[in-house]
């Protein structure tokens, strides 16, 4: 390149890379201009919905727009999760993103990939699965369950909401890490197998301690021990299932935000920062320690290793299980 022509082309870069640099912060200093939309990618009612919607709700009040809870359900997340990696990467619409994000691409065959579609903004929180068991198995720890499960085995089931569903995924980590011959009987939905395992026709459940919880306090399950790395404060005297017999078992849900790939730094970091004020409320705090959740902080660098060492953890599943979607 000749002389004149480099410099004449270094000039013009220098030249504009202050505008750039101004457009791009002018536009941070400026969001939101607009409402905000916050995909939820499963229908009404579960936890999800009730995460999305208690941050949707302050976070509204913290940005000065109104934030937007707008659930789009279908093929387990799919849907919602590829719209709003098809939208405009300005921060306008978001993503509220759960454990089902960090394993849908183990199983499907997506529109997106999962790790260059999205920036992660915050993880939210995090809620650990119970292993329960129906009321009237003479069982009452985890030790009892596994030895009377080597007594019978192929002769205990656990109920999932459905193949490939979060539920199935965290007891086939259970039967894999435990060497338990036990059975899976698949329902359409968290609530049908839940019902099934407290009328005594399943035996075994492990599903979510903020939809377990209820159940417990009535006296309908049985809990024998928490899936969180640490007891929690909802249930300080149940132990943890890898305490309680099976070592290194760990299974939790958690939500998170997440934006389109491409959206501008200034703009997370906004998001992040009214989101970490949020989290550290005392009021989040009780509701998801209300819920058997605990509010997280994370900075967004943190939030992605996160989302990818459970891509790991739950693909390693996934294969070790034959886990096939249905």
């Amino acid at each position: 390149m000749p002389q004149t022509l480099r410099s004449a082309t270094f000039g013009l870069f220098f030249a504009l890379f202050p505008a750039a640099l101004y457009t791009t912060n002018a536009a941070a200093q400026a969001y939101p201009s607009k409402p905000v939309r916050m995909i939820i990618p499963f229908p009404p009612g579960g936890s999800n919905d009730v995460v999305g919607r208690m941050i949707a709700f302050q976070l509204s009040e913290r940005l000065g727009r109104q934030v937007v809870a707008d659930n789009q359900g279908g093929a387990g997340g799919i849907i919602g999760t590829d719209a709003v990696a098809r939208s405009l990467p300005d921060g306008h619409t978001l993503l509220l993103i759960s454990v089902a994000y960090a394993f849908g691409a183990s199983m499907y065959k997506l529109p997106y990939d999962p790790a260059t579609a999205f920036a992660p903004v915050a993880l939210l929180g995090t809620g650990p699965v119970v292993l329960a068991v129906t009321a009237n198995l003479p069982v009452n720890s985890v030790k009892d369950l596994l030895a009377l499960a080597r007594e019978k085995p192929g002769q205990l089931n656990y109920a999932s909401a459905g193949v490939g569903s979060f539920q199935h995924l965290a007891s086939s980590l259970f039967k894999l890490q435990s060497g338990l011959d036990i059975v899976h009987i698949p329902f359409k939905g968290g609530g049908p197998a839940m019902m099934d395992v407290i009328a005594g026709n399943t035996q075994i459940a492990i599903g979510s301690l903020i939809q377990t919880l209820p159940h417990i306090r009535s006296g309908r399950l049985k809990p024998l021990g928490v899936g969180s790395a640490t007891r929690v404060a909802a249930l300080p005297d149940l132990p943890t299932i890898s305490e309680a017999g099976v070592p290194g078992y760990e299974a939790s849900n958690w939500w998170g935000i997440v934006a389109p790939a491409g959206t501008p730094r200034p703009v997370i970091e906004r998001l992040h920062r009214e989101l970490s004020v949020i989290l550290a409320s005392a009021e989040t705090k009780k509701r998801f320690e209300t819920e058997g959740g605990e509010a997280a902080q994370m900075s967004p660098e943190e939030f992605g290793r996160f989302i990818a060492s459970e891509t790991v953890k739950w693909a390693k599943v996934v294969k070790e299980a034959g886990i096939k979607p249905e």
